[in-house]
């Protein structure tokens, strides 16, 4: 149920934000703000937040054991088949002993690819804890089908979804032309059948742990960045995983003569590896950019009572009006000249390398503006929250905005990371327009610990426009995060 009231949480956030910027309580009036249990469906101002297209898509998993020998072993009988991206988790691996960062770790074989395009993760990985790419707990190699040819990445992830991989240094070759320009390696996907290995040494770089992988005669090397191998890792699967993100096409992929930790396989018969999802055709909805956010029945996010806001959440691209969306709360028109406010809880459940989620002030019009400018992933006339990596980070809660004037988000070591583990967390901001020496500053605090985001001292100057606060897409696009909020408090005037 809508309620106007203040809440004292976030009025004493912005108070502090104020008397650290000496701002005398005459010269700006305090927020007035509303708060949102979600206990009912508010129905909110929403574009495209219920997305039907694109359309549902097929996904066939057909991948596992088979009498057939694609992939030129020494006897009949291999693993593998045709394998689909999809949101959805499906494997075909052998169970290991349980291993970690600290544990020497190995694998070779052959392997063949089939079909114009297809992407898979051949590695080791953890089955308790796929719900993303890149998935925590893993070492892999990503195979990458485009055309004639398939590419091959050395990518891991911690437990804390952290990751890392072989770029820009990987499977590379010098130009024929002696220009010195690297290009990526591709190899031959019409039923060619290579030598592959992937090798994991903890004692590699000086201790911080080396992934070597060898496909026929090249190599790639990934050394595992400083602080990583510390998050830790729990390995307990190696085999054949779908990549986990969104639905993409298929295609065939096959294993055989496969020596795992030192135990070799020949598959001559059916090794009797475990299975998930591996052997079905389905619909699914996680097609990008699908959105499908606003009001839920769930209680993710911790709040008192069930209903909370949230859903699928892809980045937008302000290319295409059918690929951004927003769900709001209408406002009275806000501006950045005056303070602003909001708090709440929040659980993100999925996550998937190279997303996004912004919620805050917005504008229904001006942040929904189609352009071909691609020069800032954040809307026009947007100041609030975003989630989001770099990948070697994992996921960020940090304060980001976008005026007229100029754009920018908070930069650092220091800053709150959120698992996509879906536990709730307690959230807030605090937007002084006097902070900074009058050019306006951020202040986000999550889980107690705070962040500050200074604005550019001309950025307020194109003006500045909200009149919505909820969820609203980014101007360039990507992949999905799962994501809730509730009991949440936001400025719904400014005198």
């Amino acid at each position: 149920m809508l309620k106007r009231r203040t809440n004292l949480v976030v009025i004493l956030t912005w108070l502090l934000c104020a008397v650290g910027a000496a701002l005398r309580a005459d010269e700006i009036a305090a927020p007035q703000t509303r708060t949102q249990s979600f206990d009912r469906d508010p129905k909110w101002d929403g574009r495209n937040h219920r997305a039907t297209t694109p359309e549902a898509q097929t996904v066939r998993q057909d991948f596992g054991y088979s009498k057939t020998r694609h992939a030129g072993g020494a006897k009949e009988g291999e693993i593998g088949g045709f394998i689909t991206p999809a949101a959805e988790p499906a494997y075909y691996a052998r169970p290991i002993e349980r291993s970690s960062f600290n544990d020497r770790l190995t694998a070779s074989g052959k392997l063949a690819a089939a079909g114009r395009q297809f992407h898979a993760l051949l590695g080791f990985f953890n089955s308790e804890s796929i719900n993303e790419w890149r998935t925590p707990s893993s070492i892999v190699i990503r195979l990458y089908g485009r055309g004639d040819v398939f590419y091959a990445y050395v990518e891991y992830a911690t437990a804390r979804w952290r990751a890392g991989g072989d770029s820009p240094g990987g499977f590379a070759m010098v130009d024929e032309r002696g220009t010195n320009k690297k290009q990526l390696r591709g190899f031959a996907s019409n039923g060619t059948v290579h030598t592959w290995s992937l090798d994991y040494d903890p004692a590699g770089s000086g201790g911080r742990g080396t992934i070597t992988v060898k496909i026929d005669d090249e190599t790639a090397v990934c050394h595992l960045d400083l602080g990583h191998k510390a998050d830790g890792a729990a390995f307990n699967r190696f085999g054949l995983l779908a990549i986990p993100k969104s639905y993409d096409t298929g295609g065939e992929l096959w294993l055989d003569d496969v020596t795992v930790n030192g135990a070799a396989e020949t598959f001559d018969r059916d090794p009797g590896w475990e299975e998930k999802g591996n052997r079905r055709t389905y619909k699914t909805e996680g097609v990008r950019p699908r959105f499908n956010f606003g009001f839920s029945e769930t209680n993710f996010a911790g709040g008192e009572r069930a209903g909370e806001l949230g859903g699928i959440v892809f980045r937008g691209d302000c290319r295409y009006p059918e690929k951004m969306a927003y769900y709001g709360d209408k406002l009275e028109n806000l501006s950045a000249e005056k303070p602003l406010v909001a708090s709440g809880k929040v659980s993100l459940r999925r996550g998937v390398s190279d997303s996004t989620m912004l919620l805050g002030f917005f504008h229904s019009e001006d942040s929904m503006v189609v352009s071909q400018e691609q020069s800032s992933g954040w809307p026009m006339n947007f100041l609030g929250v975003a989630i989001e990596g770099p990948s070697r980070e994992g996921f960020l809660f940090y304060p980001a905005y976008r005026l007229k004037g100029g754009h920018g988000n908070a930069t650092g070591d220091e800053l709150p990371h959120i698992l996509p583990d879906g536990r709730p967390h307690d959230w807030s901001l605090a937007y002084d327009p006097l902070g900074a020496d009058g050019a306006g500053r951020m202040t986000v605090t999550f889980d107690g610990k705070t962040v500050s985001l200074d604005l550019g001292r001309e950025h307020r100057k194109g003006g500045s426009r909200f009149n919505r606060f909820g969820i609203v897409t980014t101007w360039i696009d990507g992949n999905a995060q799962s994501v809730y909020f509730d009991d949440l408090t936001y400025t719904g005037r400014q005198e």
